[in-house]
């Protein structure tokens, strides 16, 4: 969302309208879900996307006929196997997507979105639409959200009725610590921030602990496993991974991190590894429900062998942890 956000203020502050297609619904099997978007802009050309295809061509069409003076609606694209062949699309569902035009008036919610996705707090957008208008476009912030917390979850909530309103979450707070910056360390970084999380890594070796390794961290630490606090602090939102060559390196680390909560936290390792560092952790004084809440052996068993398939069975554990939070 930060590149779409990003795109389109350099777009209206051109003084170029664009179009925001945002679905607000889906059903079924359809390729992409509520909150999935696609900017449109004056010249025919796109950013993100609502699902590919031959429904993401149309909605393109649609988008740049509501630049041209169309009024903004709402439309449904109708996947079911017995509609699929006029759209040239077999996955079956719908989707309902929103083509919200962007001028000058909206300049100070945008600014105010580009501020709420760099800050790592929970934020949200919030849609009031009567008969294709909207009548409010808003970012809500924590304080505010946490009066309504059916509304403001870590999913969209479409609530329909004469005047349709739609709550989306637009900055999930909470970042990834990745502890050790080694062959899978480097190869589970870029792949954590294609997905938006953002990424810290923390090494002890300085020779690793370089931004020019991570260029897409968006911090890299260089300091002692034992003291990592000296360096950070840690939030119930963070995630926390552990991957160091060593046992004395993972013990250290997980003796710290078990004492405060976290959303995640996994450490890679053989089973005779996992065990003599659990063996540890007990004589250390943490308690059994927080030792068994480490993923370990990390990330989903997919059979993952190499840094980069193993990048991406953490990653995936990863994105399932975070869709089940709320």
């Amino acid at each position: 969302m930060k590149k779409i956000t990003n795109a389109i203020l350099d777009h209206i502050h051109k003084g170029e309208n664009c179009v925001l297609c945002t679905i607000l619904a889906s059903s079924g099997s359809a390729p992409r879900g509520a909150g999935a978007r696609m900017a449109v802009f004056a010249d025919g050309s796109t950013l993100g996307t609502v699902g590919g295809g031959r429904v993401e061509y149309l909605a393109a069409q649609e988008a740049l006929e509501v630049i041209r003076g169309r009024k903004p609606q709402i439309r449904s694209f109708d996947l079911a196997p017995a509609q699929v062949a006029s759209i040239g699309m077999v996955c079956g569902g719908q989707v309902s997507i929103y083509f919200q035009l962007l001028t000058q008036e909206a300049l100070p919610v945008l600014r105010e979105m580009e501020r709420a996705l760099t800050v790592d707090e929970n934020s949200w957008l919030r849609l009031q639409i009567r008969d294709g208008q909207v009548e409010e476009f808003a970012v809500v912030l924590q304080e505010e959200a946490a009066l309504e917390p059916r509304r403001y979850c870590s999913k969209a909530v479409l609530e329909k009725g004469e005047t349709l309103r739609y709550f989306e979450p637009l900055r999930r707070a909470g970042r990834v610590y990745v502890f050790g910056g080694g062959h899978v360390g480097q190869a589970l970084v870029p792949v954590l921030a294609s997905v938006h999380f953002p990424v810290t890594v923390y090494d002890k070796r300085k020779e690793i602990a370089d931004k020019e390794h991570f260029p897409q961290a968006e911090q890299v630490i260089y300091g002692e496993y034992e003291d990592i606090f000296a360096h950070l602090t840690l939030k119930p939102e963070d995630y926390v991974v552990i991957m160091t060559p060593g046992h004395e390196s993972d013990y250290a680390l997980l003796e710290q991190v078990l004492r405060y909560e976290t959303a995640y936290v996994g450490c890679i390792g053989s089973r005779h590894k996992i065990a003599r560092t659990q063996a540890l952790l007990r004589e250390a004084g943490i308690s059994e429900e927080r030792i068994q809440s480490v993923h370990s052996p990390i990330g989903l068993p997919i059979g993952a062998q190499t840094p980069a398939e193993i990048a991406v069975c953490i990653a995936a554990e990863m994105i399932l942890c975070r869709s089940q939070r709320q």
